[in-house]
């Protein structure tokens, strides 16, 4: 009998499916796993263009933030190229003073800019940065907004302030570039000696203008170092203000030197400005330079030089007697004496007493041939060398006549520079060298040639001491040190003639006067006569005591110790020609 095939053994364990039913549960199955096929690739569909979308976000705002900071419009290659083409920044290196102190440097500042080519509304864009920068033209800045040019300048050297209040603007087409700016830490301080430069870092004054190649050598990068002591200069501006106050007058001048090398430790003149805005000045003259630029009648420091050449040219000896008794009548002119001694005077009193008499007789003893070489040897006749393009050239009569001879005996009808003064009366006290000034610290200052004897050095040194202690400088005693100097009072030259009321006052002073180390030049122009001078003006009333604070404040300074005891310099031949 044959057995039939059932589920059986074979297939135990296994769910039995009847062979009726096996179509359509197979069916269902597929088609259950195909629905979660197709739901999978779904979702996978969707987060691939989820992806891709995030992606093309992420690119469009990374283009976009590429654009801004490497392809905007101050950075592509047009207007990139234009900014160069407008400015090149300059490698401008620093300038200090003998000690270091930085005088002048460079800053990188902001520049305010704008690409014509992407401002949808030019108008707009002038009126908001006028608002936000008021100092600017509306017209000019809307001219240059529509100008369509790839890059044009709106405020160059802007401080960061002002950057932040124009990028909250959020104008298109305006944007920042850092270039160099020339500043000047110490303000107003040593303004005409350094002058300033232009908006493109160009020397257009002062030592920025006499060494511009050299302070934009892009080679270089040691400072230029000067001669000058930020010390010194505030105590000389600061005394020569007071003086202005004190005595009433328009101006000032003041000059610090040292004898024997020659450099300018200070050099003030006021009014001054600001080299940080040199455009803001307060009075028309602020930007003249009255130490190397003015060019000044000198009055009775000129006496100095009389006496020296005579002296030298064995002319005279301090025992020498000139008659001061009457003024002298030559031609149209009357030459008398401010401080009349009425009598016959040797050498140091005509000095002492400053005499326009006895210098005027000196005068023409030495004769005018030996009178212009003299001056000529001191660099009194010719311009100054020191190193600034504002340097005024002396006025000297084309015609030496005896009455020119006299004048310029006592210091009228010549003209020369403070600093040629200063460098002169140098050159006669400091052992008879000529010196020459400078402003740039030299190692090794190269020694001048000889313009007068050392002997008569040493008298005129003792004279100069005699002026202090006797004579018409005596307010410019410094205790613990000893002071030499001469007075200088001129009336001021206008319309072929002289404004007696109007004065120019001077003292030249040196100290210590055995062995001088520095020359102080304080000069004032125009004070007034006040309560305290008994209303006088001249020099011995207000520059002389202007040059002892001076020096009272200097000396510590410059390393100069006051002396045990006031030293007397004057030699036994100047004595006993007092006591005749």
């Amino acid at each position: 009998m044959k057995r039939e095939r059932t589920p059986g053994a074979a297939n135990r364990g296994r769910i039995y499916i009847p062979e009726e039913m096996a179509g359509y549960g197979g069916t269902a199955r597929r088609q259950e796993q195909r629905a979660d096929v197709a739901m999978i690739e779904q979702g996978r569909n969707r987060l691939t263009v989820a992806v891709a979308l995030f992606s093309l976000c992420f690119l469009v705002l990374a283009g976009r933030l590429l654009y801004l900071g490497i392809v905007a419009p101050g950075n592509d290659p047009g207007v990139a190229s234009a900014a160069a083409d407008a400015h090149q920044p300059m490698h401008r290196v620093n300038i200090v003073d003998r000690n270091g102190v930085i005088l002048a440097t460079n800053l990188l500042t902001p520049s305010l800019y704008a690409d014509a080519r992407h401002l949808p509304d030019p108008e707009n864009a002038a009126r908001r940065l006028v608002a936000t920068l008021p100092d600017l033209n509306y017209r000019t800045v809307l001219e240059r907004l529509k100008s369509g040019r790839a890059f044009v300048w709106l405020k160059r050297n802007i401080t960061p302030t002002q950057k932040a209040l124009v990028n909250n603007l959020g104008i298109p087409g305006v944007g920042f570039v850092d270039e160099p700016h020339r500043v000047y830490p110490q303000g107003r301080l040593f303004s005409h000696a350094l002058g300033y430069v232009d908006i493109d870092d160009h020397g257009i004054a002062g030592i920025e203008k006499h060494f511009d190649a050299l302070l934009s050598d892009p080679d270089r990068q040691a400072p230029l170092r000067l001669a000058v002591d930020v010390r010194v200069q505030h105590v000389v501006r600061d005394e020569l203000e007071k003086g202005i106050k004190d005595f009433g007058a328009i101006g000032a001048m003041g000059i610090v030197l040292d004898v024997h090398t020659g450099e300018v430790v200070a050099m003030v003149s006021l009014p001054d400005f600001d080299p940080n805005d040199p455009g803001a000045v307060s009075s028309a003259d602020a930007h003249f330079n009255r130490s190397t630029l003015g060019v000044y009648e000198m009055g009775s420091t000129f006496k100095t030089f009389t006496l020296a050449m005579a002296l030298d040219d064995g002319v005279a000896k301090l025992s020498s007697i000139y008659d001061a008794t009457h003024p002298i009548q030559i031609g149209r002119f009357r030459i008398r004496d401010d401080h009349p001694q009425a009598r016959p005077l040797t050498l140091p009193e005509i000095y002492m007493y400053s005499s326009n008499i006895g210098a005027a007789k000196i005068a023409v003893d030495v004769g005018a041939a030996r009178q212009k070489a003299f001056l000529t040897k001191l660099g009194l006749l010719r311009r100054s060398t020191i190193e600034l393009p504002e340097v005024g050239d002396p006025l000297w009569p084309s015609t030496w006549r005896e009455v020119n001879v006299m004048t310029i005996g006592f210091g009228h009808g010549i003209a020369v520079t403070p600093i040629q003064m200063a460098s002169a009366v140098s050159s006669v006290v400091n052992g008879g060298l000529l010196v020459t000034p400078h402003l740039a610290l030299q190692d090794v200052p190269p020694a001048g040639p000889r313009v007068v004897d050392a002997r008569t050095s040493a008298l005129m040194r003792s004279l100069m001491r005699l002026v202090v202690e006797h004579g018409t400088g005596h307010f410019a005693e410094v205790p613990g040190y000893s002071v030499g100097g001469k007075t200088g009072t001129a009336e001021k030259a206008a319309g072929g003639g002289y404004r007696h009321k109007s004065l120019l006052t001077s003292f030249v002073s040196i100290f210590p006067s055995a062995e001088p180390r520095y020359l102080v030049l304080a000069m004032l122009d125009e004070p007034k006569g006040t309560a305290k001078t008994h209303g006088y003006a001249t020099a011995g009333w207000n520059a002389a005591p202007t040059a002892g604070h001076i020096i009272a404040r200097i000396a510590p300074l410059l390393g100069v110790p006051p002396a045990d005891k006031d030293e007397n310099t004057g030699s036994p031949a100047l004595l006993v020609s007092l006591k005749r």
